[in-house]
C-alpha cells in the first residue's frame, strides 16, 4: 500500500496553507476545496484563553444551531400528571414516567438521543445515573433538561439544541 494521496486530495492541499484562518476566510475556502459527493465533517478548534482548572471559567452550556444538526433526535420525557399532555402535545418521542424510570434501570434500556425531566421526578431519575451518566444522557438543570417548561425544551431539542462542555481531549492553551 503506497502513502500517496489522491489528485483530489493533493488538489484541497495545495489550496490551503498551514496557518490559522479566520473564520470569514475559513468558510469561502472549505467551500471551494471540497470535493467529495456528501456533507463532509469540518472541525473547528478556538483558543478561548481560559483555564477550565478555575470553578468560575468553565466552559459548559448548550447551543441551539440555526439549521439543526441534520438528523432529528428521539427525545424521551420523564413527567407525571399534566406534564406528561404537554410533552405529548410538544412532540416527544416517548413519553412516561416511573415506568420509563425502571425500564430503564431493568433493561439499560437506551433507544433515544435526549431525555427531558420534570423536577419533581428527578427523585426517580436520580438513581439512573449509573446508565444515563456515561452516555451523557443524564437531565441537567444547567443543560435545561430539568424543567416544568417541557414543551418549549422538547421544541428547542427537536430544533437542534445540544450540550457544549469541556471535554477530555480538551487541554488547557500553552502559557
Amino acid at each position: 500500500m503506497s502513502n500517496k494521496a489522491g489528485k483530489n486530495i493533493s488538489k484541497a492541499r495545495a489550496a490551503v496553507e498551514k496557518r490559522p484562518y479566520q473564520l470569514n476566510e475559513a468558510v469561502p475556502l472549505l467551500q471551494k476545496v471540497k470535493y467529495a459527493k456528501f456533507d463532509e465533517t469540518v472541525e473547528v478548534t478556538l483558543r478561548l484563553g481560559v483555564d477550565p482548572k478555575h470553578a468560575d471559567q468553565m466552559v459548559r452550556g448548550t447551543v441551539v444551531l440555526p439549521h439543526g444538526l441534520g438528523r432529528s433526535k428521539k427525545v424521551l420525557v420523564i413527567a407525571s400528571g399534566e406534564k406528561v399532555r404537554e410533552a405529548e402535545a410538544a412532540g416527544a418521542d416517548i413519553v412516561g414516567g416511573e415506568e420509563m424510570v425502571e425500564k430503564i434501570q431493568k433493561e439499560n434500556w437506551t433507544d433515544f438521543d435526549a431525555v427531558i425531566a420534570t423536577p419533581d421526578m428527578m427523585k426517580s431519575v436520580g438513581k439512573l445515573g449509573r446508565v444515563l451518566g456515561p452516555k451523557g444522557l443524564m437531565p441537567n438543570p444547567k443543560t435545561g433538561t430539568v424543567t416544568f417548561d417541557i414543551a418549549n425544551a422538547v421544541k428547542e431539542i427537536k430544533a437542534g439544541k445540544f450540550p457544549l462542555r469541556r471535554t477530555s481531549w480538551w487541554r488547557t492553551p500553552p502559557p
